[in-house]
C-alpha cells in the first residue's frame, strides 16, 4: 500500500489539466498552520492521507470518516468527506478535510477528488487548509 501511495501522490499537487486547470489551485510545499509547530507532513504521510481520502469517498457514507497512519514517522489523522458530492464538467466531485497530527502538532489540510470514468477516486488537490 505505501509504494501505491508513494507512486500516485506529491507535495506539490495541483488540479487535473483541461477543465480543472486553475493557477490559483497549485499548491506548494506545505506550511504548517499557525501554532501547529514545526510538523510538516513527509510524501510518505502525505500519500497515506490521500490513500484514506480515496478509501473513505469509494465507501460513500454519509458522515464517514477514514483514519490513516503513517508507521515510519508516527503520523497520523483522519479524512472526512464535506457537503454533498458536486458536478464538476461531467465528473462527480467531492471535497475533504484531513487531520495532521504529529507528536503534540496538529494542522488541518484540504482537498478535492473527482471520481474518473473507471470510477476511482483521483485526488487533484491537497493543501493546507484557511479557514474562510
Amino acid at each position: 500500500m505505501l509504494l501505491i501511495g508513494v507512486s500516485v501522490g506529491g507535495c506539490s499537487m495541483s488540479r487535473l489539466n483541461g477543465a480543472f486547470a486553475k493557477s490559483d489551485d497549485v499548491t506548494g510545499s506545505f506550511s504548517p498552520a499557525a501554532g501547529a509547530g514545526s510538523s510538516v507532513p513527509t510524501e510518505t504521510d502525505l500519500a497515506f492521507a490521500r490513500n484514506a481520502a480515496s478509501d473513505v469517498l469509494t465507501r460513500g457514507d454519509k458522515d464517514a470518516s477514514q483514519p490513516w497512519e503513517n508507521p515510519e514517522t508516527g503520523a497520523r489523522g483522519s479524512v472526512t468527506p464535506l457537503a454533498q458530492a458536486y458536478s464538476s464538467d461531467g465528473r462527480t466531485c467531492r471535497d475533504f478535510l484531513a487531520s495532521y497530527v504529529k507528536g503534540t502538532s496538529e494542522s488541518w489540510l484540504q482537498g478535492a477528488a473527482c471520481q474518473t470514468s473507471r470510477g476511482q477516486w483521483e485526488i487533484h488537490t491537497l493543501k493546507p487548509w484557511r479557514q474562510s
